[in-house]
């Protein structure tokens, strides 16, 4: 649990440290004052954890100091921990089989915009659930940029992962397609279906997301069971209307934010979650596969606010 919970912290350094180098004295056991009360403010801000969360955070601290003048960082730290708990309450994603007939694999769709690490992800996704003792199918249909499918590839060939490509330009719902079938045939977990990235405003893309969900439920109308939108936590709040666009037009099931280690912004996805309730299921804290984990409410909390496990 030790080691997890260090991922967190040194996977949200530079989140940590936006936030703890302005407010050494909120985080650590000296009484807290306005002025400290101010500087957290201006760090929850900074550290793009949005007005609304970053209210209820001060408020509940500005209670617990009018209630006694002696109230110390540390104790001021704990209190902002349990609103944000709070506040994400629920979003720990689990994954199930859902409504997955028997025998059939279960088929996770990660989709979202070029840049977002949506190929990475895809790749360590596979290898984290290998690792957990599942089977997985690689299904490469981001067929749309080019290079898109080498990368797969490349990541496969790193990981020892199976995989079923074509090549640049193919039909990326006849990959989905081959992929399931071959799946099905060799009795495997689940398939990752590594969709072309693109942008929200893109119809003709979008309805390329449409056929690759027509086409599998040819195979399982429950397919994808699981419908993950891949989100660069670096670009903080403005991943909101993205994901709501995605979440409109194709039905999202959960979120997985990426790209976290290179980002002092780490507060963004309480405000994703708030806005759209959909469960987080894997926090991206750096570059190896290993970095991929399942994203944990304590040990998220502990880590932005400085705590210790």
């Amino acid at each position: 649990m030790f080691g997890l919970f260090k991922k967190f912290k040194d996977g949200l350094a530079k989140t940590v440290t936006a936030i703890a180098s302005k407010t050494a004295a909120i985080f650590g056991q000296k009484p807290i004052d306005a002025s400290s009360l101010d500087t957290l403010e201006e760090a929850l801000y900074t550290a793009d954890f949005g007005v609304e969360t970053t209210e209820e955070i001060l408020e509940e601290i500005k209670t617990a100091y009018r209630k006694d003048k002696t109230l110390r960082g540390q104790e001021a730290a704990a209190i902002g921990a349990a609103v944000l708990k709070r506040v994400l309450a629920g979003s720990e994603g689990v994954l199930d089989r859902g409504a997955t007939p028997a025998g059939n694999p279960v088929v996770i769709a990660m989709i979202g915009v070029n840049g977002s690490g949506k190929t990475t992800t895809s790749a360590k996704l596979a290898w984290k659930l290998r690792e957990d003792g599942k089977t997985v199918t690689l299904a490469a249909c981001d067929t749309f940029r080019a290079a898109a499918v080498e990368q797969l590839k490349t990541w496969a060939q790193r990981l020892d992962l199976e995989i079923v490509a074509s090549h640049t330009g193919a039909d990326a719902a006849a990959v989905a397609f081959d992929a399931w079938q071959a799946a099905k045939s060799r009795g495997r977990d689940y398939v990752i279906v590594d969709t072309a990235g693109r942008l929200h405003t893109k119809s003709n893309l979008l309805e390329e997301l449409a056929k690759i969900r027509r086409v599998l439920q040819k195979n399982d109308p429950s397919a994808p069971q699981h419908s993950w939108l891949v989100v660069d936590g670096s670009l903080g709040s403005n991943s909101i209307e993205q994901a709501k666009v995605f979440h409109e037009k194709f039905g999202l099931t959960g979120l997985v934010v990426t790209k976290l280690d290179g980002t002092s912004r780490g507060g963004a996805l309480v405000g994703i979650y708030r806005q759209l309730k959909l469960p987080i299921y894997f926090l991206g804290l750096g570059e190896q596969a290993e970095d991929l984990q399942p994203f944990s409410i304590d040990n998220y909390v502990k880590a932005v606010f400085g705590l210790e496990d």
